[in-house]
């Protein structure tokens, strides 16, 4: 298998890890608050974060990465206060608020957000026909919330303006990790990016955690927690980062529109989520406006 197949499975990888995501945390969700949750999401990805980039210092014994860090580190800080702290706090507050299936359709607008901050950024040039991608997602968008009765679905505004503001904090992230990348390691932003948000977030989540009954937070509750920390958080972030590095933002970013299949499959299937006709048909305008976004 050459280089290219491998970047494009490790991608599919951890679009797979991220679809999961939405099925863990409203799992979770069912035991602890959407605070302590995103608190203990980050805190547990810190922790493991560090003895990775312990390992690879040790392992380049290179010094001048610590120089470089030293003197970045406030934009790292800030890097991952967008692509972490407030993208998994929005996100884990969103879920709370909403279903599966607008939450992984509405993060599918994230491509279109990383377009147009690439083109103001001028990473990447905005076409007529990506305007017309946008407008039709757009109109997805519209559609989705004009003939869907909240009721009954577990959908509400406020939930999904948080999974909009959740993609937004991911798209600043791309544009701008985008030109990092180049000067740093996976493993290092990674580790920059959790630490300091678990510091950021460590008092909420310690007044959170005096707060809620967690001796009778269920077995299932705390392995979702832990998956959301290791395997959407860590490892598919390592494969972003790695993505990122190797690609266009775009279209590294492109592969997001897959989420919303998945992760609403998931959703119907383990959570016996309904699916109604307007989901189905915003989403597919939504997807359609992405692809020809992506397209132009």
């Amino acid at each position: 298998m050459n280089g290219t197949a491998v970047l494009y499975a490790l991608i599919l990888l951890m679009v797979a890890f991220w679809s999961g995501n939405y099925i863990a945390g409203k799992i979770a969700l069912r035991e602890l608050s959407p605070l302590f949750l995103a608190g203990l999401r980050i805190g547990l990805a810190g922790v493991t974060m560090v003895p990775l980039y312990a390992w690879e210092r040790v392992r380049k014994r290179d010094r001048s990465l610590t120089v470089t860090a030293r003197h970045d580190v406030v934009r790292l800080l800030l890097l991952g206060l967008l692509g972490v702290t407030l993208n998994q706090f929005f996100f884990i507050v969103g879920l709370s608020r909403t279903s599966v299936a607008h939450a992984a359709i509405l993060i599918g607008l994230t491509p279109i957000q990383v377009l147009i901050i690439a083109g103001v950024r001028g990473q990447e040039r905005i076409t007529a026909r990506k305007v017309a991608g946008m407008a039709i997602a757009l109109a997805g968008v519209a559609l989705l919330k004009a003939f869907e009765p909240a009721a009954g679905t577990g959908a509400t505004w406020l939930g999904d303006f948080f999974i909009l503001l959740t993609g937004l904090c991911f798209a600043l992230f791309t544009v701008f990790g985008k030109e990092v990348t180049q000067q740093y390691s996976t493993i290092t932003m990674n580790t920059y990016a959790y630490v300091g948000g678990a510091v950021a977030l460590l008092p909420l989540t310690l007044w959170e955690a005096a707060h809620q009954p967690l001796a009778h937070v269920s077995a299932g509750a705390w392995l979702a927690a832990i998956y959301m920390a290791l395997f959407p958080s860590v490892v598919a972030y390592l494969i972003y980062y790695h993505a990122l590095a190797h690609m266009a933002a775009s279209r590294v970013s492109a592969f997001s529109y897959l989420q919303p299949v998945f992760a609403t499959i998931m959703g119907v299937v383990l959570l016996g989520e309904s699916l109604g006709a307007p989901v189905i048909a915003g989403g597919a305008v939504i997807l359609a406006g992405v692809y020809l976004a992506e397209r132009g």
